[in-house]
């Protein structure tokens, strides 16, 4: 095996100079500053101690830029990614518990050799299988979901225990919304008003960090007025410890399911944001190789205290968008992070949770992306119907099953639709003449043998210029087809068909079907 596969950052990282070095250097410090708030606020989502939003911004976020493909993807803690680790979770433990913490770890690990093995196999395109409609609605799902998991921090509920749905979860808070805390909720607001505003008058700097601050310094003015304020749990700075994983037979099994949805999410998510970047910087991308990278980060990534991490796209578009030169901005940004995570872990104790929550009720707000849904209502209204199920799905159903139900409505809607190809039908003399547009495959089957059995011209054309595929069940259905209409005194003829095509028809030819195959098309 050569050095460049075991170590494919071999391949760019001889050809880093000093200025491009330089360079990436302060693009991750930027990119550190914008993950900071987003990490601590990423974990509290997920049900963990706000150190390990840090810890899963550092040593995965190395791994996958060194092994990964895209020049600017970053990587680390996302918003989908955390509530579906705590719904997942949550009714296995209780957040914040080790037992909550050993069982993320696990699920981690899981779901990142599941990712390696993907990336290994060469099967990295599978992500492609989940359409952009399904990431889109479990992404407004997810923002819902986790602006409903934020109210009792905002309203100072904090004590509340987690639910399996979001559903649930509103029924709860239901039964507890007169037990508001009024401070918590001016916390709150403060800190959303100067994050907005900031967001608004200055989009440069980092609107989440300076509302933080704004929050934090709002409590600590007025201790009187805000002393029953929950603050984030302090924590000892450091670097990431390692940790060792549990391997426990019973927990494998129980976290098997929801392992593999969410590797396959964050690989989906992943490769989406790699795609898209690469579009625009003219990047080869590996599909392969960025879901064995991906896979590594969680896997090494889960011994280092890191859980689940995936694609960014606010970091990784920064990344683009400020002049990153390669993937060393993601390293320095990660090595940035575990700087202050060793030095200023006794800022974050200060910070106040209903601050937090309205910092992430911005990041949901982010999420929902209205313009592409009202591209997806023009361009289809059956994928957005599959967009509207997973998102009704993200409510109501545990999120990884939300991902199930969402991939199989696009198998659905697609199987509908190439189950019946574009058919136009002519005639020649006494010949009745229809060109197929599209797969011969076993869902078409039936709708075509219905075409054929409808024909009552004694020599039915199949013009075959545009089927550029057919499976065992068109062969068989096709010389079926051509001995009844041969027992009947008629013919069925396959005309210009393509030399893929005509091979596997050729294979049963011998076993007197009578199906006549002229003009075959190059």
């Amino acid at each position: 095996m050569k050095l460049h596969n075991l170590f494919p950052f071999l391949t760019w990282l001889p050809g880093v100079r000093a200025p491009g070095l330089g360079r990436d250097a302060m693009v991750g410090l930027t990119g550190a500053i914008l993950a900071l708030p987003q990490s601590i606020a990423y974990a509290l989502i997920a049900g963990l101690p706000a150190e390990y939003g840090l810890y899963a911004a550092v040593v995965p976020v190395m791994v996958a830029c060194l092994w990964g493909s895209s020049k600017h993807l970053i990587c680390g803690p996302t918003a989908a990614i955390s509530v579906v680790l705590l719904a997942s979770v949550s009714p296995l433990a209780l957040p914040g518990s080790q037992e909550y913490i050993a069982l993320v770890l696990l699920l981690t690990f899981l779901a990142g050799a599941f990712q390696w093995l993907l990336g290994w196999l060469r099967f990295g395109t599978l992500a492609n299988f989940v359409s952009q409609s399904v990431v889109l609605g479990f992404s407004l799902g997810a923002a819902l979901v986790i602006a409903l998991g934020q109210v009792p921090n905002l309203l100072g509920l904090a004590n509340l225990e987690g639910r399996a749905t979001a559903w649930q979860s509103a029924l709860q808070l239901a039964d507890h919304v007169r037990e508001l805390h009024w401070p918590s909720l001016l916390v709150a607001a403060v800190t959303l008003g100067l994050s907005m505003l900031v967001r608004c008058l200055w989009p440069r700097l980092p609107a989440l960090l300076i509302g933080l601050v704004g929050g934090s310094l709002l409590v600590l003015a007025l201790p009187g007025l805000f002393a029953e304020v929950a603050r984030v749990q302090p924590f000892s700075g450091s670097l990431p410890p390692l940790a060792a994983i549990r391997f426990d037979a019973e927990d494998l099994l129980r976290l098997l399911p929801s392992a593999v949805a969410c590797g396959l999410l964050g690989l989906v998510t992943s490769l989406s944001i790699a795609r898209a970047l690469a579009s625009q910087s003219r990047q080869l991308l590996d599909a392969n190789q960025e879901a064995r990278g991906q896979g590594l980060s969680n896997l090494i990534g889960a011994c280092f205290s890191g859980y689940l991490s995936a694609g960014s796209f606010t970091r990784s578009g920064l990344n683009l968008q400020a002049g990153a030169q390669s993937p060393l901005a993601g390293v320095f940004s990660a090595l940035w992070v575990a700087l202050f995570a060793l030095l200023g872990a006794s800022l974050i104790a200060h910070i106040p949770l209903p601050a937090m929550a309205a910092s992430i009720l911005l990041i949901c707000w982010g999420l929902l992306d209205g313009r592409r849904l009202r591209q997806l209502w023009r361009v289809s209204r059956a994928e957005f119907a599959v967009m509207a199920l997973t998102c009704a799905a993200t409510l109501l159903l545990e999120l990884q099953t939300a991902i199930y139900a969402g991939v199989l409505a696009s198998l659905f809607f697609y199987l509908k639709r190439t189950s019946k190809p574009r058919v136009h039908q002519a005639h020649e003399g006494d010949a009745e003449v229809l060109r197929i547009e599209g797969s011969i495959f076993f869902g078409a089957c039936p709708y075509l043998q219905k075409l054929i059995q409808r024909s009552r011209a004694g020599r039915l054309v199949l013009d075959a210029h545009h089927v550029n595929f057919i499976d065992y069940a068109g062969v068989s259905m096709l010389h079926e087809e051509a001995r009844r209409l041969g027992g009947e005194g008629r013919s069925l003829v396959l005309r210009r068909a393509r030399p893929q095509v005509e091979r596997e028809l050729r294979k049963l030819e011998g076993e007197g079907s009578g199906l006549l195959i002229e003009g075959s098309n190059p």
